[in-house]
């Protein structure tokens, strides 16, 4: 069962410290493929702490891991990701001037594996 959720992709502190150590291994790869989602939201969908996801936007796909955050953290329907080449992969190319893409809001589709 697939459900549409309100992605907001952005900077983590585990991300920038990882990335000093290497962007192709370890824990920055770990870190910006695991989409963090509502426990709520996560039990609704039959999914568990490391199923996977795949996540469909207007500009593409990419399949993640999940992460489970109590309610107060993150709110039911909406997902955080780690920025990284992940993420990139459902931002379109619009930068609406800024010369980042937009990356708050986007709206996706969530589809357990």
């Amino acid at each position: 069962m697939a459900e549409i959720m309100s992605l907001i992709a952005g900077r983590s502190s585990k991300q920038g410290v990882s990335l000093n150590v290497s962007k192709l291994e370890g824990e920055y790869v770990e870190v910006t493929t695991t989409v963090e989602m509502n426990l709520n939201d996560m039990a609704r969908l039959g999914l568990k702490e490391g199923d996977s996801v795949r996540l469909r936007s207007a500009t593409g796909e990419t399949i993640v891991r999940c992460k489970g955050r109590k309610a107060e953290d993150l709110p039911a329907g909406i997902l955080f990701l780690a920025y990284g080449p992940t993420s990139s992969q459902l931002m379109g190319s619009d930068t609406a001037g800024t010369g980042m893409p937009i990356s708050k809001n986007l709206e996706v589709v969530v589809e357990p594996l």
